[in-house]
């Protein structure tokens, strides 16, 4: 059974299995202090079990992450078919992600590419999942995500219809999250929806994760969804 990341965070290399789809992910981090997105972390741990009780893999689905770190999210959608997009910065893609996404082959495609949120987002792809985990610590960094979760869903609005986009956060800071969440709604047209935690567990229990409720207290999954006027309009 894989153990909750700050379990394992002072291991090197990690044998991950991700049972949903009977993977096992080999996955090397670095907590070396330098940046959090060398190692693993709950969010990313729980979000991939959640979004495998609900994934719908009929047919290719193409899905985008931000701030993938070690890249445990994305090889999990991966491992389900999905053909993911895994952006980080410069430095963690380098040194964890990159390498961990060639270690491990998944059904679907993973690629890799960076993708800094303080610089113009440039896209031509209409994904039909976008997430993130984790990415939510750090008050200098939350407009910039915001932004770019706001223009990944613009651009992939098809027919009045905008992708659902999946927020995994830890409440280390109640004030910067409230603040986070506000301003998705209230400046960037979300509507927010926080998935109980109920189901987070079951999702966790069907991928035969049977932690305790304190190793994952504080963990948080949110549904945002870019609200769309009556014309097909953006908010």
């Amino acid at each position: 059974m894989a153990l909750p990341a700050h379990h394992t965070q002072h291991l090197q290399c990690i044998a991950y299995p991700f049972n949903v789809s009977s993977s096992c992910f080999h996955l090397t981090q670095r907590n070396d202090r330098a940046t959090t997105g060398t190692a693993l972390w709950l969010g990313a741990q729980c979000l991939a079990l959640y979004l495998a009780s609900i994934a719908r893999t009929n047919h290719p689905l193409r899905a985008i992450d931000l701030g993938s770190g070690i890249g445990l999210l994305p090889l999990a959608l991966g491992s389900l078919g999905y053909d993911v997009l895994a952006t980080d910065v410069p430095l963690i893609v380098d040194t964890v992600l990159r390498p961990n996404i060639l270690a491990n082959p998944t059904r679907g495609t993973v690629d890799v590419r960076v993708l800094d949120w303080t610089e113009p987002l440039d896209t031509h792809t209409a994904w039909d999942l976008i997430v993130t985990a984790d990415t939510l610590y750090e008050p200098s960094l939350v407009r910039p995500l915001l932004r770019t979760l706001h223009a990944l869903a613009r651009a992939s609005t098809v027919a009045g219809r905008a992708p659902p986009v999946y927020v995994c956060l830890e409440r280390r800071d109640p004030a910067l999250i409230e603040a986070a969440l506000a301003a998705a709604r209230d400046e960037w047209g979300f509507a927010l929806t926080r998935v109980a935690d109920r189901k987070i567990a079951r999702a966790m229990g069907r991928g035969g994760v049977h932690w305790a409720r304190e190793e994952w207290a504080g963990v948080e999954v949110w549904k945002l969804a870019l609200r769309v006027v009556g014309d097909g309009g953006i908010v």
